[in-house]
């Protein structure tokens, strides 16, 4: 794939990105937030893989996606913020030509399996409230480990198209990139070609990587809601929402932005929305993530104490 994308770029062998200001002040306000929000984004994050892998109790299929989701935040912003970091602080603000179809690629494939993979803790929830009894036989570590492979394989496949698909028109200059990392809608604008297959491919992609997990994500919660309204006891139905809303809070702040950003046409982009956009799904939602599911999940606070010792029912 890189000596064809070489093959293709034509002059341009490095792009700038322009970010957020040139005010060297207001950059060093963005610097200080944007690195204690990758800070605890890390911590967070790496704190509930932690905890998932020390207390037997989280050793449940729920947990495993849970973990895997952290592990895929951590990689996402990974991906983006180091870069931009110092950007913010530094004048030369230029990325090579094979390190943005890196980025580009890898942040596609993150992206593009976590997506998914809020329909497969979707599924998850869905065995759980609709079939109790017979949810460890269905969820099984086997099934579990397969899905989040294909999710996995999956967003490596289709990232190769958006890169492909977008690296391999010509970039005779300007390189000027308006944003913060290499994404295809930003790079898109420089290119010195007739980008409408482009953005006709970017829609359908975006159809099948958006808005299908989001069918069936759709399709699991009207199950799931219509056995919750079948319980008779308030507690219980209070109980049986309380460990969805985590999961629709995420899916919520992910994909909403992700699904406004690649399903509108290149002519209608506005860069300064994009980049607002892409701070959304990219950093802030990796930064709540941990936030969501542990503030109100007894589980990860019982499993807190207990490794810090602080548990006082288990001594």
């Amino acid at each position: 794939m890189q000596d064809l994308l070489w093959e293709n770029h034509s002059s341009v062998s490095e792009f700038i990105l322009l970010g957020f200001s040139r005010d060297s002040q207001i950059n060093a306000i963005l610097f200080t937030i944007f690195f204690f929000l990758y800070l605890l984004t890390l911590v967070g994050n790496g704190f509930i893989v932690t905890l998932i892998h020390l207390d037997s109790r989280l050793h449940t299929p729920m947990y495993f996606f849970l973990s895997v989701l952290s592990m895929l935040d951590m990689s996402y912003v990974t991906t983006t913020v180091p870069q931009m970091l110092v950007h913010l602080v530094c004048q030369k603000k230029t990325i090579s030509y094979v390190r943005c179809v890196a980025q580009m690629f890898i942040f596609l494939v993150l992206g593009i399996t976590e997506g998914w993979l809020f329909s497969v803790m979707a599924y998850d929830r869905y065995v759980a409230i609709c079939y109790p009894l017979r949810y460890k036989v269905i969820m099984s570590p086997w099934l579990c480990g397969a899905m989040v492979v294909f999710c996995g394989l999956w967003g490596v496949s289709c990232s190769l198209i958006y890169t492909v698909f977008t690296m391999h028109l010509p970039y005779c200059g300007p390189s000027e990139i308006n944003h913060f990392f290499c994404e295809v809608p930003a790079v898109l604008k420089l290119a010195c070609a007739d980008t409408s297959v482009n953005d006709q491919v970017d829609f359908i992609l975006g159809f099948i990587l958006l808005l299908v997990p989001l069918s069936f994500i759709l399709a699991s919660y009207i199950r799931i809601f219509a056995t919750i309204l079948r319980i008779r006891s308030a507690r219980g139905q209070l109980k049986a929402f309380s460990t969805c809303a985590s999961h629709i809070t995420v899916v919520t702040v992910f994909c909403g932005p992700a699904m406004f950003m690649y399903m509108n046409p290149g002519a209608n982009a506005s860069p300064e929305r994009d980049k607002k956009l892409a701070l959304f799904y990219n950093v802030i939602s990796a930064f709540l993530n941990p936030i969501i599911y542990s503030l109100r999940n007894k589980d990860v606070k019982r499993a807190f104490l207990k490794v810090t010792g602080w548990d006082r029912s288990a001594k």
